[in-house]
């Protein structure tokens, strides 16, 4: 994946992601075919949107926001919160739908969120999220797709995990 001089220049390029096989691979023209520019940029290449870009920050109907890679199903509306950041943020991913990776770009360490089926990146997990999990997800808007009136038993998806 392209990492981009800041990402190389602070350590981020050899993690152990990159090793990692994930259940939807496809090559780099594979997916620049599938996804917008904007999308390309942030699952592929780790990019961030600009902060109150997206629409789906202000959208707090029922339903499922899944991955805008791949369809997984990631995060249940019931788990979504405002949390003043200009992202979506939710506390809590649904059971097995997101895996953590150690993020050390722009000289800092982070928790990078990550799809777990297709390896996209999502955004980053904080912790100082609301109950009950005292965690923050804070998602690229860009990297979700909002499916309204989803429910995660419809999705196939089980509850979200509260730890």
């Amino acid at each position: 994946m392209a990492e981009g001089f800041f990402g190389r220049l602070s350590g981020r390029g050899a993690s152990s992601k990159s090793e990692k096989r994930f259940e939807v691979e496809l090559s780099d023209e594979e997916w620049r075919r599938r996804l917008t520019p904007p999308q390309y940029h942030v699952l592929r290449e780790h990019g961030t949107e600009r902060a109150g870009s997206s629409p789906l920050d202000k959208q707090y109907g029922a339903g499922i926001y899944n991955c805008a890679g791949c369809g997984q199903p990631l995060f249940a509306s019931e788990t979504k919160f405002n949390s003043g950041t200009g992202w979506p943020s939710f506390w809590a991913p649904l059971d097995n739908a997101v895996e953590t990776d150690t993020d050390r770009s722009f000289f800092m360490v982070r928790n990078e969120v990550h799809c777990r089926h297709c390896g996209g990146h999502l955004g980053h997990v904080f912790d100082d999220g609301p109950q009950p999990t005292g965690q923050r997800y804070c998602m690229n808007g860009v990297s979700l797709d909002f499916r309204p009136g989803e429910t995660p038993a419809a999705s196939g998806q089980a509850k979200p995990v509260k730890s």
